[in-house]
């Protein structure tokens, strides 16, 4: 695995150990980013990489300038990888780590907490220089489940924070009412401009969306297929904040 361009272009990523993660095939990921480029959602973004195995979804948006990463796994070697992988890009500043069940994640008090108003970041931020974080360190043996291994505290910004890019890869053996499920939970963390991409089996149906969102683009990969979805718009002016994003749906397959 490793990444294909930006920063951090060529630089491979460590797999987690004895585990059976299913990463995003470059072809797929450059389609992907490609997209995600034209849509403007990559600068200064505030990323959430769900199922992250490697974390290479997400390492490879900071690669193309998202200012922060938060990835979520359930599997302690996946958390180890993506620290590894963080460390030796040297961004584990501007990346949290946590090893959680997707939905008990996405039910927890650290994130509940983030969306009780609506603040996106300053245009422009890049996230390096924040205080207030605990590092790493030697501490990687001792990790349990559920511990957020890298993170951030005593930050001003964190109230209010909404994700602006989710990557959401589940195993494909996960069942659709448990991928509409975690959709439901996410609605909460998004707002007009976030776009939520879906990756799942071309011979699997397309995800049945909770009442608040909706899917404007699918494409298929042989036996990829990617949803992107956003916030239903409630109203015109809703729709003209999400910057036409979605404006047309559109289904395509290569």
């Amino acid at each position: 695995m490793r990444i294909i361009a930006g920063a951090f272009k060529g630089s491979k990523l460590v797999a987690p150990g004895g585990s059976n993660t299913r990463p995003t095939s470059d072809r797929v990921k450059e389609s992907l980013f490609s997209m995600l480029d034209g849509y403007g959602v990559l600068q200064a973004a505030n990323v959430l990489d769900l199922f992250a195995g490697s974390g290479g979804l997400g390492f490879e948006a900071m690669s193309r300038g998202a200012a922060e990463v938060d990835f979520v796994d359930s599997a302690i070697a996946s958390a180890r990888a993506v620290a590894s992988n963080a460390q030796k890009l040297g961004i584990d500043h501007s990346t949290r780590i946590h090893s959680s069940d997707v939905v008990s994640f996405l039910s927890s008090q650290r994130v509940l907490g983030l969306h009780a108003s609506v603040q996106r970041r300053p245009e422009g931020h890049a996230g390096a220089d924040d205080g207030g974080r605990t590092q790493l360190g030697n501490g990687l043996d001792e990790v349990q489940d559920g511990q957020v291994l890298e993170a951030r505290s005593d930050r001003d910004d964190d109230e209010g924070r909404i994700f602006d890019l989710v990557f959401m890869d589940p195993p494909y053996p996960l069942g659709e009412d448990a991928v509409t499920q975690i959709l439901g939970r996410l609605a909460g963390l998004l707002d007009m401009e976030s776009i939520v991409v879906v990756e799942r089996a071309s011979r699997a149906p397309e995800p049945t969306m909770p009442a608040a969102l909706e899917v404007f683009r699918s494409k298929t990969f042989g036996e990829t297929a990617l949803y992107f979805v956003q916030l239903k718009a409630e109203s015109e002016e809703a729709a003209d904040v999400a910057n036409g994003v979605g404006a047309t749906a559109a289904d395509e397959s290569v």
